[in-house]
């Protein structure tokens, strides 16, 4: 080591290239790093020095190991001294951002709050720290699901930013800001909000990368906020936008040249997980839309291309994709009839889950839904109840409750004598009054289920009444699924009352629809309407095809039926409390009936 006489610089470069050499040998020899850095206080180093050393153990302990105690009593001490330093910003805010990090690691949220409030309060003159510590601060409040408190963070962020001319991260924190307002549903602000993005945006000229993730960010939110509003067709120009946007970034080099304005130097996503959130829009879209194989295709490539960055990269963030992918994967291939497939995608879900706690508190409501649709699919009717009334106890999404609501009430129809709970459902749902939301494919799903109801109960007028204002409806937004099930529906109705040639005239084009999705249960509904009414007609020929097409339907539902059944993962339909379970045990065999499928 150094002798006495030596500069004191020269001793402490020394101990900071051992420790950085150790730190970055593969693999990192941790230990040796550590040593390196606490050897440093051996010398009674000049303040910046030890708040600098103090900061670079905290940080190398807080990444690297479990040893978290440790870490924090450095950045205590590195956030402390550097306080009493001038001109010492970097070191200072650092030490406060990663502290705060840390205590909320800890669940010790009420200690990262004031420090970031104290670090925002005396790093004004410092514009990119301050900028930072507000995200930071905001993203803190928004993972409290204290939304006005971060939207009145992120809009003193824009402020801010406007007044030290940084155009660009003005549009990140009122994007940011617009976000939180869509999950809040304030579409009354998200509006003007949103115009006036869209102008930042167009007249800002900078780094190009930076210019069109400012644009995916701008058009994800309208994308998304256009299928909250379930207005699948009226998207399709935003979203075509977005996928032009994106592949316009994959040409564009990343230019390391550094922004002139501090304030600018930040990113919104990187552009992997940008392309990976576009395929995630596009499979919600395309599953709204009932273009299913475009769904199932999309979701092939946004898997893969996670699969890639998981092994690089451990940010929560792409485990979020993972599971809204899987959860709309999931939906569209009950619908396609495989059912088996989809209850392991399930238990793929619950996997992830349990590596997150925060995971599963955001999609433990969706993990029950998915569970109540899949026994709905293999005629479970008491354990969908149980699935379902479980997600509406664990979800204060209004959209979400709505589906919820809706998909409760078709399973106490199909039961036929639960009265009162579907009558107290359907006056919460009710789309000619007060529909509790907005969205345009929810309120026509409504409309189908009343129609639904009163084909049972035989008032077929006003069956006919509800459906057509499905039909309008779902017409007018391209909802294919929909538009599938109410004809079918329509062509049943009319055969009954004996008008076959209406009858028909709704079901052919109900089954040409339904195989374009594919839609295998309105197949099967179908083809035996179309089976009964050539043979009403005398159409020996066409009624024999129906039959055997009807008869395909039919083994391939109930070879799936009895491959689902037969999994071990078939038992989390009893799944109804706590954390999901880690072990399945093997069924013997199906136990639920066939007789509503076929």
């Amino acid at each position: 080591m150094a002798s006495g006489g030596e500069a004191p610089e020269s001793w402490y470069l020394a101990l900071l290239g051992f420790a950085e050499h150790f730190r970055t040998s593969s693999p990192p020899k941790i230990r040796l790093c550590v040593h390196c850095l606490q050897a440093v206080f051996q010398f009674k180093p000049p303040q910046r020095v030890e708040a600098r050393t103090h900061l670079q153990l905290g940080s190398v302990l807080y990444h690297h190991t479990k040893n978290s105690e440790l870490a924090r009593n450095h950045l205590e001490k590195a956030w402390f001294i550097s306080q009493q330093v001038p001109q010492f910003e970097d070191v200072k805010f650092e030490a406060a951002s990663l502290l705060s990090e840390l205590y909320c690691q800890q669940n010790l949220v009420d200690s990262a709050k004031p420090l970031l409030r104290k670090a925002i309060q005396i790093s004004q003159q410092t514009p990119y720290w301050h900028c930072r510590l507000l995200f930071q601060l905001a993203q803190l409040h928004t993972l409290e699901k204290d939304l006005v408190s971060a939207c009145d963070l992120l809009g003193v962020g824009a402020e801010y930013a406007r007044v030290v001319g940084s155009e660009y991260t003005r549009a990140l924190f009122l994007l940011s800001k617009g976000m939180l307002l869509l999950m809040e549903r304030k579409l009354q602000e998200v509006h003007p909000l949103l115009t006036l993005c869209g102008q930042i945006v167009e007249n800002w000229q900078g780094n190009p990368i930076q210019k069109e993730s400012l644009r995916v960010f701008f058009l994800v939110l309208q994308v998304t906020h256009y299928l909250d509003a379930g207005q699948v067709k009226s998207v399709k120009p935003c979203l075509k936008q977005l996928q032009q946007c994106i592949q316009t970034i994959s040409t564009l080099h990343d230019d390391e040249i550094l922004p002139s304005n501090p304030a600018d130097l930040f990113h919104w996503l990187p552009k992997e997980h940008m392309c990976v959130l576009v395929y995630l829009v596009t499979v919600m879209h395309s599953m709204q839309a009932g273009y299913l194989e475009k769904a199932q295709k999309y979701t092939d490539k946004a898997l893969m291309q996670l699969e890639k960055l998981k092994m690089l990269d451990c940010s929560p963030i792409l485990s979020s994709f993972q599971v809204i992918l899987l959860e709309h994967i999931i939906m569209c291939r009950l619908v396609t009839g495989h059912k088996a497939t989809a209850l392991q995608e399930i238990s793929q879900v619950c996997q992830l889950c349990q590596q997150s706690p925060r995971l599963f508190s955001n999609h433990a409501a969706q993990l029950h839904t998915l569970l109540g649709l899949y026994c709905i699919s293999v005629n479970c009717m008491d354990n969908a109840e149980a699935q379902f009334t479980t997600a509406l106890r664990l979800t204060t999404h209004q959209e979400l409750w709505t589906f919820i609501v809706t998909n409760l009430a078709s399973v106490y129809i199909r039961e036929g004598n639960r009265h009162q709970e579907l009558y107290s459902l359907l006056e919460r749902i009710n789309p000619d009054h007060n529909f509790p939301v907005s969205s345009h494919c929810l309120r026509a799903a409504a409309f189908y289920i009343r129609g639904l109801l009163s084909f049972f109960q035989g008032r077929y007028n006003e069956a006919k009444r509800f459906l057509r204002e499905t039909l309008k409806m779902s017409n007018a937004e391209d909802l294919n699924r929909l538009t599938a099930c109410s004809l079918v529906l329509l062509g049943h109705i009319f055969y009954v009352l004996g008008n076959h040639r209406e009858s028909n005239n709704m079901v052919v084009p109900a089954m040409q629809l339904a195989s374009k999705i594919p839609d295998m249960s309105v197949q099967l509904w179908s083809s035996a309407l179309l089976k009964d009414l050539n043979k009403a007609c005398g159409n020996t020929i066409d009624a024999h095809e129906a039959a055997q097409m009807h008869q395909n339907f039919s083994q391939q539902l109930l070879q799936d039926h009895i491959a689902a059944c037969s999994l071990p993962e078939h038992n989390l339909i009893s799944w109804t409390d706590g954390p999901p379970p880690v072990q399945f045990q093997a069924q013997n065999g199906p136990t639920t009936s066939l007789a509503s499928l076929l």
